[in-house]
């Protein structure tokens, strides 16, 4: 089985979450495309989505699903979105697509956050994947310093401005065991716009598509 066929599966078996006359919190990646894909069954049952980018926002308006601005939701049911990495604790590492600002706003307004992800995700410790960390341009160079200082080598991801208009650098070399404190540690730098741990809010339910099907854990 293809890792795609392992996303395809984990993005179908999210569809079941999707209630009528929802409004849906949908995040980026290519897990996310699998899932938007498949919502073009049962577009004419959503009320509206929130989107986490403007990749996601144009696929979804192309499917002819209304696409909400966040500051006109309270609250919605769920958000569906992937990760780099995720953990067994359900604490993600996400930003890869540098949408990670976006993401961490409408999974903070969900009520419910399900993760959709291929089995080479999950992981014991997070931090093989380089952590990816949106900063305003200007304090690139000094927020990579201290990062350094945590533990990691900080690296410019170049030619990448994120939707937000700002820079991305990916932190690579941690073993992440702590993710909720360093979270707290790294957002607490001047300059830094968020982090990609998403450990302070996590996700609520795992969908792995794995070689004998698809697991869920709760």
């Amino acid at each position: 089985m293809t890792q795609n066929t392992k996303k395809l599966n984990a993005a179908r078996e999210a569809i079941k979450y999707v209630q009528p006359n929802c409004i849906l919190g949908v995040g980026t990646g290519s897990t996310v495309n699998f899932f938007i894909d498949a919502l073009a069954d049962i577009k004419d049952k959503i009320k509206g989505a929130v989107s986490s980018s403007v990749a996601s926002t144009e696929r979804l308006k192309a499917l002819g699903i209304k696409v909400l601005d966040l500051n006109d939701v309270e609250s919605f049911d769920i958000y569906v979105d992937g990760a780099d990495e995720i953990n067994h604790q359900m604490d993600m590492i996400k930003g890869g697509g540098a949408a990670l600002t976006r993401e961490k706003i409408v999974a903070a307004v969900a009520k419910s956050f399900v993760c959709i992800v291929d089995d080479s995700k999950v992981v014991d410790v997070l931090g093989k994947f380089p952590l990816p960390v949106e900063v305003i341009p200007m304090a690139r160079a000094y927020v990579a310093r201290e990062l350094n200082k945590l533990g990691g080598q900080a690296v410019y991801r170049e030619g990448c401005v994120t939707d937000n208009g700002n820079h991305i650098l990916d932190v690579h070399g941690l073993a992440i065991t702590d993710p909720k404190e360093l979270e707290k540690q790294i957002n607490a730098i001047a300059g830094v716009v968020t982090v990609g741990l998403f450990a302070k809010r996590g996700a609520d339910v795992l969908i792995i598509g794995k070689e004998a099907g698809v697991e869920v854990i709760k």
